[in-house]
């Protein structure tokens, strides 16, 4: 059984940073990709950023050059920094494991909300 908890979340205006934390429980970690994925309310859950065991890294266009993904194995736990926020940015933050063949584990969410 995965575990992923999700934290880092808050209420911040814009042009301001918050950095999102996701720890893993009851798998390798250090073997699986890792991810955060986002849903507005009304919209469909998107790719944020993704980043392999080998650390490379894959960002939703919006997101490119403003958001980091990071991960250290020995903690299990996979970073999401956030810079530069925007209104558009508010969304339920979820964090995700890759199985290998698909998307198959995830957190319960961390809210984030800018304001204007």
């Amino acid at each position: 059984q995965v575990a992923l908890v999700e934290s880092g979340g808050g209420l911040v205006q814009a042009g301001g940073s918050l950095r999102l934390s996701c720890v893993a429980s009851g798998s390798i970690f250090s073997i699986n990709t890792m991810g955060w994925y986002r849903q507005a309310p009304g919209k469909q859950r998107e790719l944020v950023a993704a980043i392999t065991t080998g650390g490379t890294t894959t960002y939703a266009d919006s997101m490119k050059g403003r958001f980091t993904i990071s991960r250290d194995n020995a903690k299990a736990t996979v970073y999401l920094q956030m810079n530069s926020l925007k209104p558009e940015d508010t969304a339920l933050y979820y964090c995700a494991r890759n199985s290998g063949s698909s998307w198959s584990d995830w957190g319960q969410g961390t809210q984030v909300t800018v304001t204007s």
